[in-house]
């Protein structure tokens, strides 16, 4: 779901002041990039976190073993130069020569190990999915669990050989291993730093997972194109240029990136040049960056979908198919598309966006049609006026629900027409709201959404739905099974077969209501040259510049 951390917007004055303190003391504006996204980083250690605002940062400063071509889904090498796998359990790696972390801690197969099995053998509150959402999502459970609900961990072991050769081991054949390695969440640490500064030091407060060592917050050390300098809270996030990587050096010097939650408040950051780019331009403001001639739109290809969440629980209303039916009838989401999105969203159908294998067009359509919501809830357990907890987020836009508010109102409206009675919660996006929706305590209905990691349906259907998780609070053992074989099919095409049929039957047992693809836009002065949007949200700015660089 990529989203953990709010921030209030910051007084325009405030911000200008900020600016000119970070670009005084010898860094011209031409090698000093100024970008705003819409909430700070949650933490800065990327095996802790799962949301796009931490990732804007944590891909500059870490790499994993295999990277996205930028703007594509398509893997290519990163710190590993090549792989191989005969059976799709043994992964081979290739790893790059005379790379070093950020403190000089040379990179090696040992320091690959090292990192995999650091989160292999998390223990204790870091096996709660507030804190390894990510591990939990592609790999499962843990060397030694210690929850029931956690399924045999699909990693195993790791095996170095020499300096740069490292095999990984996994229990089964995975298809989408590899190219779920790209996510920033298995980017490779200094195992020196880890240790040093208290990374595997850490304690659930309220049910929610915090680090208690200072490596998360002031030590994050990778060998990316970018080296951290200093992160404020509520103000920005510095880094500057890594004068030692291995490869192409970045363009521009320094990078600060501040957190604007307010949509309007980011697009005059940008038109007041307190900012040179901004992410997340909301579907009404595209025009007005059109019409200014020194402004410019970068389009992001849409790979995302929001829903909303049912979830299913000890007593629920939603533990009935019929009144999980009533609620799909009961949004009436193309209207919500229609009016919030600007003619940039389509109306999702099923949990994958049409672009991946596995999308198909037989899935149960679910139209708006109030009266047929309550025909079904008054032959359901849950009679009319059926009373539902409905929960959205504040003090956050996101690419795929780029004002909560707004989708919340209208969707309780025609929900309230279609037999529900309505009980709103709303809770601010860090730390509390996503960590509500992934234990399952945000009410009967939440807003959420994701953006994909890579490019297998995976990513979406059997991150969603592949085993028991708390958000959704339901076992299917037919759903489970098919998304596990799936999985584990070596043959592309029995793998569309097999994706295609579980679309079909996650659309009639309705664990969750999808409601749009969107295509989101960024904002930059025209001057900003090389910026690449990529499809997961995440973007690499080692090859930007500014001007005439």
């Amino acid at each position: 779901m990529r989203g953990n951390l709010r921030k209030l917007a910051l007084p325009l004055a405030a911000l200008c002041v900020l600016v000119v303190a970070s670009t005084a003391g010898g860094a011209s504006r031409a090698t000093t990039l100024v970008f705003a996204g819409a909430a700070d980083p949650t933490y800065l250690d990327p095996a802790l976190v799962s949301d796009g605002e931490s990732f804007r940062v944590t891909e500059q400063i870490f790499e994993s073993l295999v990277k996205l071509k930028p703007g594509t889904t398509l893997i290519q090498p990163a710190l590993a130069k090549s792989w191989v796998s005969k059976n799709a359990k043994d992964w081979t790696f290739s790893l790059r020569h005379n790379v070093k972390f950020h403190d000089g801690t040379p990179f090696n197969a040992a320091a690959v190990c090292y990192n995999y099995n650091r989160q292999y053998n998390f223990k204790g509150p870091f096996q709660d999915a507030s804190a390894t959402y990510y591990w939990q999502t592609v790999f499962g459970g843990f060397k030694h669990n210690e929850s029931a609900d956690l399924s045999p961990s699909l990693y195993i072991g790791c095996t170095a050989h020499g300096k740069y050769s490292v095999t990984i081991h996994l229990r089964t054949p995975s298809g989408p291993f590899l190219p779920a390695q790209v996510i920033s969440s298995f980017g490779i640490q200094s195992p020196t730093a880890l240790k040093k500064y208290g990374a595997d030091s850490g304690e659930l407060r309220n049910g929610t997972f915090y680090p208690t060592g200072s490596y998360a917050f002031s030590h994050p050390t990778g060998t990316g194109p970018f080296k951290f300098v200093s992160w404020t809270v509520g103000e920005k996030t510095v880094l500057a240029a890594n004068p030692n990587y291995w490869g192409p050096k970045p363009k521009i010097k320094t990078l600060i990136i501040r957190p604007i939650a307010n949509n309007s408040a980011r697009l005059q950051a940008l038109q007041t040049g307190e900012a040179q780019g901004i992410d997340l331009v909301a579907p009404e403001h595209v025009g007005i960056i059109q019409s200014n001639s020194k402004l410019k739109v970068l389009n992001r290809p849409s790979f995302n979908v929001a829903y909303v969440t049912i979830h299913q629980g000890t007593g629920s209303p939603m533990n009935d198919i019929k009144v999980r039916q009533a609620v799909a009838y009961g949004l009436d989401r193309a209207s919500v598309v229609r009016s919030f999105y600007s003619g940039r969203g389509q109306v999702a159908q099923e949990f994958e966006p049409p672009q991946l294998f596995g999308w198909t067009n037989k899935v149960t359509k679910y139209t708006y049609n109030p009266t047929k919501a309550k025909q079904l809830l008054n032959s359901s357990s849950c009679h009319v006026p059926c009373k539902v907890d409905f929960w959205y987020p504040t003090g956050v836009s996101r690419p795929y629900m780029p004002d909560p508010k707004r989708n919340f109102e209208a969707f309780s409206a025609s929900l309230e027409e279609a037999g529900f009675s309505v009980t709103a919660h709303s809770a601010p996006w860090r730390p509390d709201y996503v960590k509500h929706v992934n234990d399952g305590t945000a009410g009967d209905l939440n807003l959420i959404g994701w953006t994909g990691d890579f490019g297998d349906p995976d990513n979406f259907l059997g991150t969603f739905f592949q085993t028991y998780s708390p958000q959704f609070g339901f076992k299917n053992a037919a759903i489970f099974n098919i998304l596990s074989k799936a999985e584990k099919q070596k043959s592309l095409k029995k793998r569309i077969a097999l994706y295609k049929q579980a679309n079909i039957m996650i659309m009639k047992y309705l664990p969750a209501v999808p409601y749009a693809h969107s295509r989101p836009a960024l904002g930059f002065e025209k001057t900003v040259k090389g910026y690449v949007p990529s499809p997961v949200g995440t973007d690499p700015f080692e090859g930007v510049s500014i001007g005439g660089q």
